[in-house]
């Protein structure tokens, strides 16, 4: 199989999605690797790098996608990309389309197989293509909260944690999953006051045993999120449906009860965001935007700002699925592993995960009718 990977194009997305020990590891199977011309120098790879493994560097994205019969990436492929796309054509990447509509109609158009990394699912539930980035989101989302609550950058000039004689922040977390405990980490650690909000009772019990009493946890319903929300410095958004879009939990009500200069930060953007006054995506380069008096942090790539950090997390799990894509064939890898079989968002012209069809108010088609 001919594995491509293209440069990301996506506002200061400098992950890539294969490292050249992955390169090594397909070429090693009988495959072919081609990689564009700088696409992992944001990550700290040059192209000799790759070239030493064997892969073949090639100097444009158009190259790379005519030639391969998957193509690996880390965001989704945005409009200058969609004229790139075949039938039949494997594309291993996170899709997120239930929040992207215009991707998936172009995907259906031209019979594109959209495998998503954050719909591969293991039978416990877990979702181990998403999990890293996730860490690594939950983590940085107090990191950019801490840093936007600095008066300079529009904040309440709160310090996350306070000094002896001043109380620390107060931090409120929606969703007790990968991201949420991440972040509760990051904050307990700067010593703020942290609440996390959720909607199952196991779940909070295994955070109050986690955190040893350290937090506090409360039932997600509405009379719950309002007050809590009116109290938060820095509320983060960090609820995931997997496939499907968000829940929005915080009305525009809501979020005009917070404190002037508080700070939203969610996580849960690229799925279309919790919360209702995240009606834009932002990019690194221009983060946030101020409405009511509050400052929203809206960026869908959080992870591509510590891409050395973020390529390795993310490589270490999606390089097996590769690997079992390219060794296998599309249609035996998805027969032989049932996780990596959800994984599939597009086939054939339809679309093949529940959630994702519901979300965009697609007809769902399983991919057993259309073997």
């Amino acid at each position: 199989m001919v594995v491509g990977v293209p440069k990301e194009i996506k506002n200061n997305e400098n992950r890539v999605a294969l490292t050249p020990g992955g390169a090594g590891m397909l070429l090693m199977a009988g495959h072919q690797v081609l990689v564009e011309a700088g696409a992992g120098v944001g990550s700290g790879f040059g192209d000799e790098d790759y070239a030493r493994e064997g892969a073949v560097i090639v100097a444009d994205a158009a190259e790379v996608w005519a030639s391969s019969d998957m193509i690996m990436k880390v965001k989704e492929p945005l409009p200058a990309e969609y004229g790139y796309f075949r039938e039949g054509q494997m594309l291993f990447t996170y899709l997120h389309l239930a929040a992207a509509g215009d991707l998936a109609e172009h995907l259906l158009s031209k019979k594109v197989t959209g495998i998503a990394y954050e719909t591969i699912q293991l039978p416990n539930g877990s979702l181990p293509l998403l999990t890293p980035m996730s860490e690594v989101a939950g983590r940085m989302s107090v990191q950019i909260g801490a840093h936007f609550l600095e008066k300079f950058y529009g904040g309440r000039g709160i310090l996350l944690g306070g000094v002896p004689g001043v109380p620390p922040a107060d931090v409120i977390i929606l969703g007790g999953g990968i991201v949420g405990t991440n972040a509760a980490k990051m904050a307990l650690g700067l010593g703020a006051n942290v609440v996390i909000i959720e909607r199952s009772a196991d779940r909070m019990r295994a955070l109050d045993d986690i955190f040893g009493g350290r937090l506090r946890t409360l039932m997600s319903n509405p009379h719950n999120i309002a007050s809590a929300v009116q109290k938060a410095d820095l509320l983060i958004g960090a609820v995931l449906i997997p496939g499907a879009r968000a829940p929005r939990l915080v009305t525009e009500v809501m979020v005009q009860s917070m404190k002037p200069g508080a700070v939203i930060v969610d996580v849960a953007v690229d799925q279309g965001g919790s919360i209702e006054t995240i009606d834009r995506v932002t990019t690194h380069s221009n983060p946030t935007y101020e409405k009511h008096g509050v400052l929203h942090y809206a960026v869908a790539n959080m992870p591509g700002a510590v891409p050395r950090t973020s390529t390795l997390g993310l490589t270490n799990v999606t390089i097996p699925y590769a690997m079992e894509l390219a060794n296998k064939g599309f249609a035996q890898a998805i027969t032989a592993n049932y996780a990596l079989q959800l994984g599939v968002n597009t086939y054939k012209g339809s679309v093949t995960h529940p959630a994702v069809a519901e979300a965009l108010g697609m007809p769902y088609v399983k991919l057993s009718d259309l073997s």
